[in-house]
């Protein structure tokens, strides 16, 4: 079979794990079916059969139940060319704005926004660099350790979701002031092997050298500080609300008291006063990639 017929061959299910529809996400949920009906009902309308409307789009038909039946989330693809075969003049295309978002845990979705509608956010993370900061293959490798294992369905879908958390980056309207501090050992572990180790210092220097994006490393050799107990958030909003996190502090629990963001916000300053300075920290990763530390 040539390159050119596999590509003609109608895709099913496996070919792109992670796109189940999770039970407890009823607002998910209610974006699946709604589409799914949609699809079906102009599907009935166009007098296509399932395997002919499978078989238009490339897809197979098992799919196109599962689809329709609100089971499966389906792809940009599958909408893209469903909207051109039952000429729907952009409206079912236009729905991946909602369907994509279902793909990530409720949890996710709910950090993705509020970091997003954020002006000002600070991290510091202890143990491992920030998932803002990941590459696909830092944060696949770091899933795939975990114990008990996740499924290789939940892996692609938990990379999906980290990586989606960092379109913050990208905003200009205005952008957030970003502020990372990350610890000097968390830099000196191979996560995912060598050519990976070496992409992810890469991915610090990119980010670390944006206009709106302040990142530091904390010295291993350095005094203790507030943030040995663990991971520190910050995020501040445009309306003068704040909130924050940390490992240490109030349970882990997420909290908006002022008192207690105050507590978080000198914790975290003084984290800042004894890193490195930003030039120095963009400086010490640039020897790592070189091999002169």
């Amino acid at each position: 079979m040539s390159v050119d017929d596999e590509a003609k061959q109608p895709k099913d299910e496996t070919d792109e794990p992670g796109w189940e529809v999770d039970p407890d996400d009823e607002w998910g949920m209610a974006v699946i079916t709604t589409v799914g009906r949609q699809l079906k009902l102009r599907r009935e309308a166009a007098s296509l059969r399932t395997g002919e409307f499978g078989k238009a789009v490339g897809y197979g038909e098992d799919m196109v139940y599962k689809i329709e039946a609100g089971k499966r989330i389906p792809r940009q693809d599958f909408l893209i060319r469903a909207d051109a075969v039952l000429g729907a003049d952009g409206l079912i295309a236009a729905t991946w704005e909602d369907v994509k978002k279902v793909r990530y845990p409720k949890k996710v979705r709910a950090l993705a926004k509020m970091e997003s509608e954020a002006v000002e956010i600070g991290v510091y993370v202890c143990n491992s660099i920030s998932g803002l900061l990941q590459t696909p293959d830092h944060a696949r490798a770091l899933f795939r350790a975990a114990q008990p294992p996740y499924s290789p369905n939940d892996v692609d879908r938990m990379v999906a979701a980290r990586m989606a958390r960092q379109s913050i980056f990208e905003q200009d309207d205005p952008a957030p002031a970003i502020s990372f501090v990350l610890e000097e050992a968390t830099l000196w572990r191979p996560v995912g092997g060598t050519m990976v180790w070496r992409q992810q210092l890469e991915r610090l220097l990119e980010v670390g050298q944006l206009h709106n994006v302040t990142l530091q490393v904390m010295p291993t050799k350095s005094d203790a500080h507030p943030g040995v107990d663990g991971r520190i958030e910050l995020l501040k909003f445009e309306n003068g609300t704040a909130l924050g996190r940390s490992d240490g502090a109030f349970n882990g629990r997420p909290t908006s008291d002022p008192k207690q963001l105050r507590i978080l916000e000198l914790r975290y300053g003084t984290i800042r006063a004894q890193a490195l300075t930003p030039r120095e920290s963009l400086a010490f990763i640039e020897q790592l990639l070189l091999g002169e530390t």
